[in-house]
């Protein structure tokens, strides 16, 4: 048995958690914050604000702006924690599947992994077509209100997935949410025999979405693959054919990443 380690507060490095707190408060910050800015959140001084975001600005983990010289969080943590399987990055192994499903079906297609109690994008095709959905790379949207969230959910083992139900606190964002257990399971359930989800307008009124589920080696659903439409263009008795698309193509991530 390991012999748990007390830790004193007096050995943590207060330089490591003002560098901590400037770039969670960035991320508070989508358009940007100036060294003012900080100082004035954090109540830091304003000389160690300027040398925290100048080296992190000069090791890439921030961007600065120069029409303002406000600072914006870069993808480099992002890119630090991207997902592998056996070694291979699921991202790479991806790109060329979703590539090929947009073009047949002229439609964004994202890929997505869980991250905490939500879901995570981490790479994107944009669609062909003049109207079209898009997102950004790391938004986080909640697992049970989007195709690729309940792909996700509807393959989690018993035990984590009713764990997630007693942390979850559900509501509605649109008039098709679903917003109680008793649906959310039987919805569940639906996708996992049929073979791929489905999102009516559950996220946002006016988009819908398919999803299907992308496995490790222990059959544990390590990511999502999606498909997203203006509502008018992806009717109910559509989902069927993009549902078969989406899942043959994250079948071909799958076989990807496990070859």
């Amino acid at each position: 048995m390991e012999e748990a380690i007390a830790i004193n507060p007096k050995a943590l490095s207060p330089s490591t958690d003002r560098t901590l707190a400037i770039l969670e408060t960035l991320a508070d910050f989508p358009h940007g914050a100036s060294v003012a800015d900080l100082t004035r959140v954090l109540d830091i001084s304003q000389n160690s604000v300027f040398r925290i975001t100048s080296t992190l600005h000069e090791r890439g983990y921030l961007h600065r702006r120069e029409s303002d010289k406000k600072y914006l969080l870069s993808n480099k943590l992002f890119d630090l924690s991207r997902p592998r399987v056996n070694e291979k990055s699921l991202t790479v192994c991806a790109y060329e599947a979703m590539q090929q499903l947009s073009k047949t079906t002229g439609e964004t297609c994202q890929l997505l992994v869980r991250s905490g109690d939500k879901c995570v994008v981490l790479e994107q095709v944009s669609g062909t077509f003049p109207v079209k959905v898009m997102g950004e790379i790391g938004l986080r949207v909640p697992l049970y209100s989007c195709a690729p969230g309940k792909a996700i959910l509807a393959w989690l083992p018993d035990d984590e997935l009713e764990s997630w139900f007693d942390r979850i606190k559900l509501k509605k964002f649109t008039e098709t949410t679903l917003a109680t257990k008793r649906s959310l399971t039987r919805d569940l359930k639906e996708t996992r025999s049929r073979g791929y989800s489905v999102d009516r307008s559950e996220g946002l009124e006016g988009i819908r979405c398919v999803g299907a589920t992308i496995f490790n080696n222990y059959q544990y659903p390590v990511a999502a693959l999606t498909m997203m439409a203006p509502a008018f263009r992806m009717a109910e008795e559509d989902f069927p054919k993009y549902g078969k698309a989406c899942t043959e193509a994250a079948q071909d991530i799958q076989n990807r990443l496990l070859a």
